[in-house]
């Protein structure tokens, strides 16, 4: 078997774009891969057009030697763009492999170790307070709505939820550096911010009730100083983690030791080099990992490592179903699995994108049972959804409600 042709897609998905990767051979048999980067997703298939003469002609079931043979044509561009192209790829190729055998791609990597994986809604009102009306659900105007928010995503069976810092009535979310009133990396909190936080944090958890699991998504957004001050306003509320971003496993590894809240970190880590000075330091309590940046192998090898020291993991997933599947497949053949990420509220095309849609139950995901992914793009939905790359994407931010 060999690779005939490579295709990449860019696909609008309302305020970011979801991108793909079609793998073809002379046998019939066509892989899909996601690489979704909503901030440059032209880098990345710029870079997978790059790789095309590294790959075409060569064997797509030996996917472990196809990626060393991308890893060796951009090592002197580590990380980032060129992994996550690497990546789209690397998963399309492994899509190839399980369908060229007729069994699941967790199949192929041992399992399934478990037949449902839970789930938390994801971006859990900050999707709906900036895009309302494309989504077609109730507006974020009051905390009422965040307390009738909370009791839906109850009802529809979820026992656990994300969010960012949502600011009902002002259409945005904060967003430290965006709204051009801090400089692009002061990143403290303001007074306000942390009473505004501690609001958001109770309305939800009386919205939900004591046993469901809450988490708070921080990004990069917040220095190390903010986080610690975030961490303890919320250790009454007993979430299930607070999420940081930071490059520095030390001064994450600071804000743990400074809070009772429990961390979560590293969707932006690759590969097992980057992780390793993390789990070292037990830098985090639980670490994401995401498949589309990684490639599904080295996600593999990442959540193995992590079970060496100890540590949980969770995927990292706030992309189109075709990525809920690769990383329940990921779920289904690791052993220290903490949760998975889902989003809920989305663009109407969503389902229509892929062949199949995530069975979901009682807040638990169904391992999909191949072969393959279990589910391909729709090219036809793809090709009618083409990413504007003038759309205003994530940064749509509030100001302060008054100086600081």
């Amino acid at each position: 078997m060999k690779i005939t042709n490579i295709e990449t897609f860019i696909v609008d998905a309302g305020w970011r774009p979801w991108t793909f990767v079609k793998v073809e051979t002379d046998e019939g048999i066509t892989g899909w891969g996601e690489c979704s980067d909503g901030r440059a997703p032209h880098g990345v298939v710029g870079t997978i057009a790059d790789l095309q003469s590294t790959l075409i002609g060569q064997d797509p079931r030996a996917f472990e030697a196809r990626f060393w043979d991308m890893w060796r044509a951009l090592r002197q561009s580590p990380g980032g763009i060129a992994a996550k192209a690497m990546a789209g790829v690397e998963c399309a190729l492994v899509d190839i492999k399980a369908k060229a055998l007729g069994i699941s791609v967790a199949e192929l990597f041992g399992g399934p170790t478990r037949n449902k994986i839970r789930l938390y809604w994801s971006h859990c009102g900050s999707s709906r307070v900036r895009h309302h009306e494309l989504l077609g659900t109730p507006p974020i105007e009051t905390w009422a709505d965040i307390t009738a928010l909370g009791k839906e995503v109850v009802g529809r069976g979820f026992t656990a939820l994300k969010t960012n810092v949502v600011m009902p009535g002002k259409a945005a979310t904060w967003y430290s550096g965006f709204d051009r009133l801090m400089g692009a990396n002061d990143e403290y909190i303001p007074n306000w911010l942390l009473g505004h936080l501690e609001t958001l944090i109770g309305t939800f958890r009386d919205a939900v009730g004591p046993e469901f699991d809450i988490n708070l998504d921080l990004n990069f957004h917040f220095k190390p100083e903010a986080c610690m001050r975030i961490a303890q306003v919320l250790e009454p509320f007993n979430m299930h983690w607070l999420e940081i971003d930071r490059y520095d496993p030390d001064a994450l590894l600071q804000i743990k030791q400074s809070t009772t809240t429990k961390i979560c970190t590293g969707e932006n880590l690759y590969y097992m080099h980057d992780y390793i000075p993390y789990f070292e330091r037990h830098a985090a309590d639980i670490f994401m990992i995401d498949v589309p940046w990684n490639g599904f192998s080295q996600s593999k090898k990442i959540g193995d490592l992590a079970d060496v020291y100890q540590l949980n993991v969770a995927p990292h997933n706030y992309y189109s179903h075709l990525a809920s599947c690769t990383s329940a497949a990921l779920c289904a053949v690791l052993s220290n699995v903490r949760i998975m990420e889902i989003d809920i509220d989305d663009v109407p095309w969503k389902d229509e994108l892929t062949t199949a849609v995530p069975e979901i139950k009682d807040g638990y995901m169904t391992i999909p049972a191949g072969p393959g992914w279990g589910a391909d793009i729709n090219e036809e939905v793809a090709r009618a959804h083409p990413w504007n790359a003038a759309t205003v994407g994530y940064s749509k931010s509030t100001p302060p409600p008054r100086s600081f």
